[in-house]
């Protein structure tokens, strides 16, 4: 049964199963920790979809098994794919009690047995967790800042949620810092967020982008061959690219509404930060609303491709950088 993520509380009553799917981790975490909240650390048990497969003896043995003093039982299985439906519908159609079982997925496509499945099965309920939008990430900031009695300027806040590419772990961490920061009873400047959300020692995946997109080829070579990112940021690099397309893809409709480049950029929102500007403004200039398509649907089968091997992640992700800063084509 499909639901929606705001609706598992009335739920919560009826189904011990669930099948969370979409690419905000954030979300799934955050829906978990404000639904159930009664299951102790003790009685949380986390697995990976292989863990479970390669130890399916010892799995069951633990959610059939309970002590006399033990409590409900929380399961999260992360990773999951087709790969575990046969295992999970022995489960449902076991009717276990006092197990509640929450599969965690990234992407499930339409043809996915599992996803049609909990979709299609009453005693169960699944979950999409969309990507979070801009106002969205502000409304979450700005309530963690003012639970902390910290204010920053709008400006301020919407370069914290820049930083943090979209995601929500990402922007809660970047937070995080300014939050400690503040501790020291000191006043947070521009110059300190600039510090605090730079994402890694040697370089910003923002800055890599930028050069990408501005088809800056010297210096953005001079990144690629300075750094060896690690599997984890070539994902990040690949969801900043995403992030920071969609946007250029919102400027470059709205200027067919409005054939004033500097207005457009003005008046976009989430407000663009100032420093930005100049960039942004050459980048529409250099990209057409067909070429920034193909670019996130090459982006998407990139990041399969680096899943897929990734231990080749730098040569796949520096192969497609060097095509895109390659291609020039520039419109002014």
């Amino acid at each position: 049964m499909i639901s929606k993520y705001y609706e598992i509380e009335k739920f919560k009553n009826k189904t011990n199963y669930f099948l969370f799917y979409g690419e905000n981790e954030g979300q799934k975490q955050d829906v978990i920790q404000a639904n159930f909240s009664q299951f102790t650390k003790e009685n949380i048990y986390k697995y990976t979809e292989k863990d479970v497969i390669e130890n399916k003896q010892i799995f069951f043995e633990n959610i059939y098994s309970k002590s006399f003093f033990e409590n409900e039982k929380l399961i999260l299985i992360s990773d999951v794919s087709d790969k575990i439906l046969n295992l999970i519908e022995e489960i449902i159609e076991s009717n276990i009690n006092d197990v509640v079982i929450i599969l965690i997925a990234k992407r499930l496509d339409k043809k996915s047995k599992l996803r049609n499945y909990f979709e299609k099965e009453k005693i169960a309920i699944i979950v999409p967790f969309y990507e979070d939008t801009p106002q969205t990430l502000l409304s979450i900031a700005k309530k963690i800042l003012f639970e902390n009695k910290i204010n920053l300027s709008s400006e301020n806040i919407n370069l914290i949620i820049e930083r943090s590419q979209g995601d929500r772990i990402n922007l809660k961490n970047e937070l995080q810092k300014i939050i400690s920061l503040s501790q020291n009873n000191k006043k947070i400047e521009l110059e300190d967020i600039l510090k605090l959300t730079n994402l890694s020692e040697n370089y910003s995946a923002g800055e890599l982008v930028d050069n990408c997109l501005s088809k800056n080829k010297k210096r953005t070579l001079n990144i690629l061959n300075e750094n060896i990112p690690s599997s984890e940021d070539n994902i990040l690099i690949l969801r900043t690219f995403l992030n920071k397309l969609k946007r250029l893809r919102k400027l470059r409709l709205n200027l067919n509404e409005n054939n004033n480049i500097d207005q457009v950029i003005n008046s976009f929102k989430p407000p663009i930060f100032w420093k930005d500007k100049n960039i942004i403004k050459q980048q529409i200039k250099l990209w057409e609303l067909n070429d920034i398509e193909s670019f996130i649907v090459d982006l998407n089968n990139t990041e399969s491709l680096i899943k897929k091997n990734p231990q080749i992640s730098n040569q796949i992700i520096n192969n497609m950088i060097l095509d895109k800063v390659e291609n020039t084509n520039i419109q002014i």
